[in-house]
């Protein structure tokens, strides 16, 4: 039996779950206070507030590190890397800590995991980080030269869902192709073929515009904005992935409330719709690009909890192919599992290497 310890940082919450082998033992969601987050300058400058929530967690729950063979932790944004699941040692800690792009809080579950796991010689390992790109060549290209589009999405819950459909069919995650939308706070669709994720658009800034994300958005009213001198370049990019969406139509963040707002607005009605107009007309790009009938379409991630949703989607895409949902997210469970196959021998784990420009 394998004792695994997963950390999976959040905005304001740290999630932690014990595993034995496949079985969730405990979880828990440690919510931190707001004001002591807003007094970091940087998100990786939290690390020791956590870490010590963590290490609080455990011990009222009867635990040593020592107890644990592995730690699993969220994967954070590294350079390109396939999926899989990679060893955390010095060289990805100094990535994280001094050369990720992005000051993202999923850059802190290693950094964590690593320090509470190396002084007991506890390996840590993350699996299918948000950096995860196994795009094809055709995919890659923006339009200009100078803008290669960027692999950055919800892999590790993609990943999970496509191999449980797989597994589901009696097949491996090597042996399907499927669409897999992830609709959460931000919405990755992606194309899996034979298992690799050929196509997805970047979470951030590609694709159907979400609860608080813009999505994709005209090029040239983007410019006109940028340099309206109205917003600072940070301000922008604050506006457009964490107030737009349904946030700056409806002034909610909130599915079910904006679902419920339809039944005595025209307005919001037609605002949902048009979200699920755009997720569908996503995952119709991505059945393209398969080349062939995929062999399910996933819709999975916390939107995916609220059915009437679901519907508008399903009404535009069976056409494409069998539909299966799957509300919530399995990202704990990933973590775990792709750890345990690492521990079993069902996996070889990989390394982190930067190319150095």
């Amino acid at each position: 039996m394998y004792r695994i310890l997963v950390i999976n940082p959040g905005s304001s919450s740290t999630k932690i779950a014990v595993f034995e082998d496949e079985r969730k033992v405990c979880e828990n969601r440690i919510y931190h206070d707001l004001g002591k987050l807003k007094n970091f300058k940087r998100v990786m400058d939290q690390e020791p507030l956590r870490r010590n929530a963590i290490e609080r967690f455990l011990e009222n729950n009867n635990y040593r590190i020592e107890d644990f063979d592995a730690i699993a932790a969220r994967g954070g944004i590294l350079e390109p890397v396939p999926g899989g699941t990679y060893v955390v040692d010095d060289h990805m800690l100094d990535y994280l800590l001094n050369h990720s792009p992005v000051d993202h809080v999923s850059n802190l579950a290693a950094v964590i995991g690593y320090r509470l796991g190396r002084p007991h010689g506890i390996p840590c390992f993350v699996v299918d980080p948000v950096s995860v790109d196994e795009m094809c060549d055709e995919a890659r290209f923006s339009g200009i030269p100078e803008i290669e589009r960027k692999s950055y999405s919800h892999a590790l819950n993609i990943k999970a869902v496509a191999r449980k459909v797989a597994e589901e069919m009696g097949r491996s995650l090597e042996e399907v192709n499927m669409v897999v939308a992830h609709l959460g706070s931000g919405i990755s669709v992606s194309a899996l073929k034979n298992g690799r994720m050929i196509d997805v658009n970047n979470a951030n800034d590609e694709g159907p515009f979400s609860v608080e994300r813009t999505g994709e958005l005209p090029v040239g009213d983007v410019v006109k904005t940028a340099y309206s001198g109205t917003y600072s370049a940070e301000d922008l990019k604050r506006e457009f992935t964490r107030s737009g969406g349904l946030i700056s139509y409806l002034g909610t963040g909130d599915l079910k409330k904006a679902m419920n707002m339809m039944e005595s607005s025209e307005k919001a009605r037609l605002i949902v719709e048009a979200m699920a107009y755009q997720i569908a007309k996503e995952i119709g790009g991505m059945c393209a690009v398969l080349g062939k009938k995929p062999d399910a379409i996933v819709i999975t991630g916390g939107m995916a909890q609220e059915r009437r949703f679901v519907d508008m989607i399903v009404d535009y895409v069976r056409r494409f192919g069998k539909v299966k949902v799957i509300p919530g997210d399995m990202e704990m469970e990933a973590l775990a599992l792709g750890v345990l196959r690492v521990l079993r021998g069902e996996e070889k784990a990989r390394y982190f290497q930067r190319v150095m420009r």
